[in-house]
């Protein structure tokens, strides 16, 4: 191990510095935390703030007494790496502890109820018993919307509803609801799931009554005042759909096409914005009480906001790196189906690459509370970026009054249905723009724009 990497770095999810050990208490939390989450380093004989290596006198000694101390206040019981690192002319102490697979640990002096904890960026966070049941699903093979709900029948689901969402894709059938994870046996019956009831449950809310959308407009940059707010009770998918509606409605650029046409263009870069909003409904933790998804729209950005915070043993910067852990099967098997989700563990990615490519900041993404957000910043730092191609199909586009989809593909050398993919990217991005009444109007016509 190298200490001088851990120095350059801040406190955070993973790593604590502690000046000593005369408060244990604090560092027994951050043992328990880090077991619980992501895993992590808790450092001492460093300052917290200043990062100065302040080292420790006998570090043999308290090398034992930490261990000891670990062993005798923590169950289930934990066996952290801990060493000794020189530095210089001193020695600092170094427990390594990596998430754990007999969670949820708890102080025991405290309980589980009161003792158990995880990590919120550089702090640790007492747990909630709906908390506590998370973790404690963490450890088997069964997710929170895969357990049966036995008091009621197959009937629960409205399968009418559910055969509609998939009307574009497939003819759904009654016996697909249990290849889905929307239907389990249960003791010889057939009985829905809390998928199944989240996803197309016919008294979905009277069970899970904070399974629905929030969203809201905010005058300028704070919550000071609403000026537009909806709640979308609808089954997911539908409301998924509505939510992205309100954001575009309230996000609109005016943009000019040519000399004369105007047309208003999303703010948002469109991928962007539906994988955030496909993630939060997803991932959302539908075990907590208190607060339904939210989406915020500002002046200066969107918020994107669901219950639950990142699965154990996740960092968000494994997240953006494209690491994936899926804490509603179910949902993420239907929105699968339903294309929603492309491909595992790329969503956060191609968030990212929509923002950079339209001349956006990163998207932010934070733990706060027992939730996690998104932000997806609306004001530009660059310019919208194109490949080679692309640049070509924009130059050819700028030069004339409207150019139609088989005039491009001819002129890049493109298929024409290769085109009309590069086309609908651009588009998404606010780069080019189309008038017509749909794809099949001969008079469809495609217009460089420019900010007004």
């Amino acid at each position: 191990m190298q200490l001088e990497d851990l120095l350059r770095q801040h406190e955070g999810k993973t790593l604590e510095f502690k000046r000593d050990l005369s408060s244990p208490g604090s560092a027994l939390r951050t043992v328990v935390a880090f077991a619980n989450s992501a895993g992590g380093r808790l450092v001492i004989g460093v300052e917290d703030r200043s990062r100065a290596v302040i080292g420790v006198k006998a570090p043999l000694d308290l090398e034992e007494r930490l261990a000891n101390l670990i062993a005798d206040s923590i169950e289930p019981r934990l066996v952290p790496e801990i060493e000794v690192v020189p530095w210089r002319k001193t020695q600092v102490v170094v427990a390594t502890v990596h998430p754990s697979g007999t969670r949820p640990h708890h102080l025991k002096a405290d309980g589980p109820a009161r003792g158990t904890y995880v990590r919120l960026g550089s702090t640790n966070r007492e747990a909630d018993v709906a908390l506590i049941a998370e973790l404690a699903r963490r450890t088997s093979t069964e997710t929170f919307d895969e357990q049966p709900v036995p008091e009621l029948n197959s009937e629960a689901i409205d399968f009418a509803a559910a055969s509609q969402c998939f009307a574009e894709r497939r003819s759904l059938r009654r016996q697909d609801l249990e290849a889905l994870g929307m239907v389990s046996r249960h003791q010889g019956r057939t009985v829905p799931t809390v998928g199944g009831l989240l996803l197309f449950g016919r008294e979905r809310l009277a069970r899970y009554p904070d399974a629905w959308i929030q969203v809201g407009r905010f005058a300028g940059t704070d919550r000071t005042e609403l000026i537009d707010r909806a709640d979308l009770t609808d089954y997911p998918v539908a409301a998924l759909e509505q939510a992205v509606s309100f954001v575009e409605r309230n996000t609109r650029l005016s943009m000019s096409i040519g000399r004369l046409r105007r047309r208003d263009a999303p703010a948002v870069p469109p991928a962007a914005l539906r994988e955030a909003l496909v993630n939060a409904v997803v991932h959302a933790d539908y075990a907590q009480r208190g607060a339904p998804i939210r989406v915020a729209v500002f002046e200066d950005r969107v918020e994107v906001e669901n219950p639950g915070i990142l699965l154990p043993g996740l960092t968000i910067e494994e997240l953006r790196d494209g690491l994936s852990r899926v804490r509603n099967r179910v949902l993420a098997r239907v929105f699968n189906e339903l294309g929603l989700i492309e491909q595992w563990g790329t969503g956060v990615r191609r968030m990212i690459e929509a923002c950079a490519r339209t001349g956006l900041a990163e998207p932010e993404f934070t733990e706060v509370g027992l939730r996690f957000r998104v932000v997806i910043r609306t004001k530009a730092i660059g310019p919208a970026t194109v490949d080679a191609t692309e640049q070509g199909i924009v130059d050819y586009i700028a030069k004339g009054e409207g150019r139609s989809t088989a005039a491009v593909a001819k002129h890049v050398g493109l298929s024409t249905r290769a085109t009309q993919h590069r086309l609908a990217a651009l588009e998404q991005r606010g780069v080019i723009a189309v008038v017509g009444s749909g794809p099949r109007d001969p008079r469809r016509r495609w217009y460089a724009v420019r900010k007004s």
